[in-house]
């Protein structure tokens, strides 16, 4: 039984990593959103990303694998990827980085939430409270002034979060038979034709300069999704979901270090209590497999 701790030790640092790329690439997202639209950005992430995942899913796995797969749920996935990916960028175009990030913790408390009744994992009454807490911090950052409850670049963040949720659900679903690399490669396809036929009306021509914008969204993303994938194959959707809180402190150095800009006191009241109820979370995760582990 002890043989399972090195996985879930694995699985959280793979989650960490994911983190950090996945901070690099929104900060890509936001800057090319100033010149694209949502739908079309989505299509750059997807196709940046593809020849890499597809690379390594060829020379990993071959071919036979990105074939024999529940095709259900992986356009299922794919549609939900879509909509997550557009309302995130016109959020994180109007928002800065940590502002997003802090309405886009209510993801891993939706995640945690969604393990007990979909996955079947345990989520006691203590980690429902925490969820509860966490849900009364992302209301402190609505607020309804300012950028608050009447903002639709929050609302989009809000959709996009629930997009993600579902999404990271999926995954732990269809790792029980499909492998890694035909997760990463059909969502990276789907992104790339379904968003890019739903841009293609209002196609902006690809300036030189964003060239290299694209090419660094394409390794981050293509890392970052791997590690993400990877890290919720390995760990309980709970155990691994409250990690996502570590993107604030990325988000608030890009903010600052590109755009000049840092939160402002409700953001960091709202965060901290987000971040508490998820730190929490990973603590009562912790004393759970203690106990059945002793």
């Amino acid at each position: 039984m002890s043989a399972a701790h090195p996985h879930r030790r694995r699985a959280m640092a793979t989650m960490l990593v994911a983190v950090v790329m996945f901070s690099i690439m929104d900060a890509l997202l936001k800057l090319l959103s100033a010149h694209y639209q949502p739908f079309q950005v989505a299509a750059l992430r997807g196709a940046s990303s593809l020849p890499f995942v597809l690379t390594w899913a060829l020379a990993s796995g071959g071919l036979k694998p990105l074939l024999r797969v529940r095709w259900s749920l992986h356009l299922l996935r794919g549609v939900l990827g879509i909509g997550m990916m557009a309302t995130f960028v016109y959020g994180v175009h109007r928002l800065p980085l940590s502002t997003t990030y802090s309405i886009f913790f209510i993801a891993p408390l939706l995640i945690t939430a969604l393990s007990g009744p979909i996955l079947g994992e345990r989520v006691g009454p203590r980690r429902w409270v925490a969820i509860g807490i966490g849900l009364i911090g992302v209301l402190v950052l609505l607020r309804p002034s300012g950028e608050g409850m009447l903002s639709l670049a929050a609302l989009a963040v809000l959709a996009a979060a629930l997009g993600y949720a579902v999404s990271a659900i999926t995954v732990r679903l269809l790792s029980r038979t499909d492998s890694t690399q035909a997760m990463m490669v059909w969502l990276m396809v789907m992104l790339t034709l379904g968003a890019g036929a739903l841009a293609l009306p209002a196609w902006a021509p690809i300036r030189g300069e964003d060239l290299w914008l694209i090419a660094g969204l394409g390794v981050a993303g293509s890392i970052g999704q791997y590690a993400v994938t990877e890290a919720f194959r390995l760990g309980e959707a709970s155990l691994i979901a409250p990690l996502e809180y570590t993107a604030l402190i990325w988000g608030v150095l890009l903010d600052l270090s590109l755009w000049g800009v840092l939160p402002d006191s409700t953001t960091w009241v709202g965060a901290a209590i987000i971040v508490a109820s998820g730190l929490y979370l990973l603590r009562r995760e912790r004393v759970h497999v203690e106990a059945e582990h002793p």
